[in-house]
C-alpha cells in the first residue's frame, strides 16, 4: 500500500483514522507555521521567496511575484511557474496538487481548493484530492474559486467572484457561479503595445 502522503496526492480516500495520518497531519500544520511566519509583518521579496522555497519545498522563480499574506495548507505538491503575479490573501489547499504555469495572474483572495469531503456523513471527516491545472498566461480575476479537479486552460480569463466548477477552454472568457464561458479571446484585438482598444476594455468591464 502507498504511504498516506503518496495515497493523499493520488485522490484516493484518506481517513483520519488510518496509519500515517498523525504524520501528515504534522507536516501541514509545519507549513501554516512558514506560512504565519511568511505573512506576519513585511517582509522584501527576496525574504518572501526563501520563505516560498520553505513551503514548496522547492526554489520560487525570482520572475514569480508573491503578495503575503498567503495561506497555504500543504505547498510539497504545489507548482508555481516563471513570471508570475500572485496577490494578496489568496487561498490554497494544496494537498491534492496544484499546478500554475507561466505568466499565470491570480488577483486578491482567490481560493484553490483541491481537497472534497467524502459524501458519506458516517464518513465525513474522510477526504480526497484533485488537482487544479492552471496553464500559461492565464488571469483570474479578485475573489475567485476554482475547485477541485479543474483545469483552466492557456489565456483564459476568470472573472471577478467565479465559482469554478469545471474545466475551462483556452482563450476563453468565463464568469459567474457557476462560472460558464461568456465570450472568446481573440489575441488580434489585442494589440501587442500597452494601449488596449476600446472594445477590449468594454469586454473586461463586463466581465
Amino acid at each position: 500500500m502507498n504511504d498516506i502522503f503518496a495515497k493523499d496526492l493520488s485522490g484516493e480516500m484518506v481517513s483520519p483514522n488510518e496509519p500515517g495520518y498523525d504524520e501528515l497531519i504534522t507536516d501541514i500544520f509545519a507549513t501554516m507555521k512558514t506560512a504565519t511566519e511568511m505573512n506576519t509583518g513585511y517582509h522584501t521579496p527576496e525574504v518572501v521567496h526563501e520563505y516560498m522555497g520553505r513551503i514548496l519545498d522547492k526554489e520560487l522563480d525570482a520572475s514569480t511575484t508573491v503578495l503575503p499574506p498567503l495561506y497555504i495548507d500543504y505547498g510539497k505538491p504545489v507548482t508555481i511557474g516563471k513570471g508570475c503575479f500572485i496577490q494578496q490573501c489568496c487561498t490554497f489547499f494544496g494537498r491534492g496538487g496544484i499546478t500554475i504555469g507561466n505568466e499565470v495572474f491570480i488577483g486578491p483572495k482567490v481560493n484553490l481548493i483541491t481537497i472534497n469531503h467524502d459524501v458519506n456523513p458516517e464518513n465525513r471527516s474522510a477526504t480526497y484530492g484533485r488537482p487544479i491545472v492552471i496553464e500559461d498566461k492565464v488571469w483570474i480575476g479578485i475573489n475567485s474559486t476554482i475547485l477541485p479537479g479543474v483545469k483552466i486552460g492557456y489565456g483564459a480569463i476568470v472573472g471577478a467572484g467565479s465559482v469554478v466548477t469545471k474545466d475551462v477552454p483556452a482563450m476563453t472568457i468565463v464568469a459567474g457561479n457557476p462560472a460558464r464561458v461568456i465570450k472568446k479571446i481573440f489575441p488580434n484585438s489585442v494589440p501587442t503595445n500597452s494601449h488596449l482598444k476600446k472594445p477590449f476594455l468594454k469586454e473586461l468591464s463586463e466581465v
